[in-house]
């Protein structure tokens, strides 16, 4: 498969989803979860009192976070539509130009090529040009969200008594082992939605498009180092 069918099929199959796969980056050092500890006044006494938060990802399952990525979905769906039938136009005109190909004339089996490879090209620019535009929709809409849900990390470890938040959204991250009891990304969520007061988002009709959350990674309840006696 070429790169204009790739980019095609990735787009017309739900660009949409795809680039949801692909979380945003977390907001910038002032305002990541590592902070919390520093953003506490005063340390309590007593020993340390550590926590992971899959920070990424408590972020997207809000409620408010699948509603807005729901409504994202729907503003894009039209652009979804528009590059499946352009892709299905070209695939169908490289069809018949295979299929006739040796019953044309050189001239008409040049203008067919022709006319595919502009429409390969408008596909090519209409799909980049969408995959463009909602990354940067999404991207600000992560950054904006991802705030407001860091300020209830903040009050929420300062209240619980943490002393260090770490973060395991990334693949690559200080943490080897976490008991479930140290995960705080569900009560993160829980305290969100409590403040922001948006509903849980329905379930999805019979049919319909997968749930925004099945595209995002599922929070680890613990972090574990690989054993040494496993081959990888």
């Amino acid at each position: 498969m070429n790169r204009i069918s790739t980019i095609a099929a990735t787009l017309v199959s739900g660009f949409v989803l795809s680039a949801a796969a692909q979380v945003p980056a977390a907001p910038a050092p002032a305002s990541t979860p590592a902070a919390a500890a520093a953003a506490v006044p005063t340390a309590p006494a007593g020993p340390p009192k550590i926590a992971v938060i899959a920070f990424q990802l408590a972020v997207a399952q809000t409620n408010e976070g699948q509603r807005d990525f729901a409504d994202l979905q729907k503003k894009y769906d039209p652009k979804r539509q528009q590059l499946k039938g352009l892709s299905d136009e070209v695939d169908n005109l490289k069809k018949q130009l295979q299929a006739q190909g040796d019953k044309l004339s050189d001239a008409e089996r040049n203008s067919r090529a022709k006319t595919i490879d502009e429409k390969e090209k408008q596909l090519q620019r209409s799909a980049e040009d969408a995959q463009n535009d909602f990354q940067q929709e999404m991207q600000e809409m992560y950054q904006g969200l991802a705030s407001k849900v860091f300020d209830v990390l903040n009050s929420y470890a300062q209240q619980q008594g943490y002393t260090l938040v770490l973060d395991v959204s990334e693949q690559q991250n200080p943490v080897l082992y976490a008991t479930d009891s140290t995960n705080i990304t569900k009560p993160i969520i829980d305290a969100y939605n409590v403040k922001s007061g948006v509903p849980a988002p329905p379930p999805p009709a019979p049919g319909s498009a997968p749930a925004p959350t099945s595209t995002r990674p599922s929070a680890p309840s613990a972090t574990k180092p690989p054993a040494s006696t496993t081959p990888h």
